[in-house]
């Protein structure tokens, strides 16, 4: 069987980071955060995201390389299972939504060289909910700097999300992708809902046991 290596991914205040936690804990397995509030850039960007796009993208990048370097150094290469609360793809994600053509072609070759030989993971899960849902949820964990995040952002940025993930199913076959409907299911309020997402992570896994 492969060492699992999850990824949680989906639009901001999806809730990627208390769903990567309840996995990691309920499976004994090592917790990846992604690195946000530390970008110097971030404040910058929500105000002027023009102007502030592809420093603010190059930081996440190369702050998500050395994440996921460290953990195939200390976890993967050690057989020791890994859940993330961000798939690196995200970057071409929001670089391609963020930056002009001629920055986001020298994005995505920089991407590129970082990437070809990085860990990848076995399982993603996708989480998704309507706007509405994504802004309540938002305004509700009060992060300074995501108070500046317009609606339309959001929508888009959802969107683009939909689009990307439907490409990677196809272009990764081999990878499953659990998705999850955050305005049918609250995994955070309701313990119910986390025990269900958390059988169809287990039933996944030994599935792809079976398959290795």
């Amino acid at each position: 069987m492969p060492i699992p290596f999850i990824t949680v991914e989906g639009p901001i205040g999806i809730g990627k980071t208390s769903l990567s936690k309840a996995i990691a804990g309920a499976n004994q397995f090592q917790l990846l955060k992604e690195i946000v509030d530390e970008n110097p850039f971030l404040n910058k960007f929500y105000e002027d995201i023009e102007e502030w796009s592809f420093q603010t993208e190059m930081f996440f990048l190369c702050n998500r390389y050395k994440q996921l370097t460290d953990i195939q150094k200390k976890y993967i290469s050690k057989s020791e299972p890994v859940v993330a609360d961000y798939h690196i793809f995200k970057n071409l994600i929001f670089a391609k939504r963020t930056l002009p053509e001629e920055e986001y072609l020298k994005y995505e070759s920089i991407y590129n060289i970082l990437t070809h030989d990085m860990p990848k993971p076995n399982m993603v899960i996708y989480l998704h909910a309507s706007l509405d849902t994504l802004m309540k949820r938002i305004a509700q964990r009060g992060r300074e700097f995501e108070k500046m995040i317009s609606a339309d952002y959001i929508k888009q940025l959802s969107a683009d999300y939909h689009t990307f993930i439907q490409h990677f199913e196809e272009s990764h076959p081999e990878i499953p992708v659990l998705r999850f409907n955050g305005d049918e299911i609250d995994f955070v309020q309701n313990e119910n809902d986390l025990k269900w997402i958390l059988n169809q992570v287990d039933a996944t896994l030994q599935k792809r046991s079976l398959h290795a």
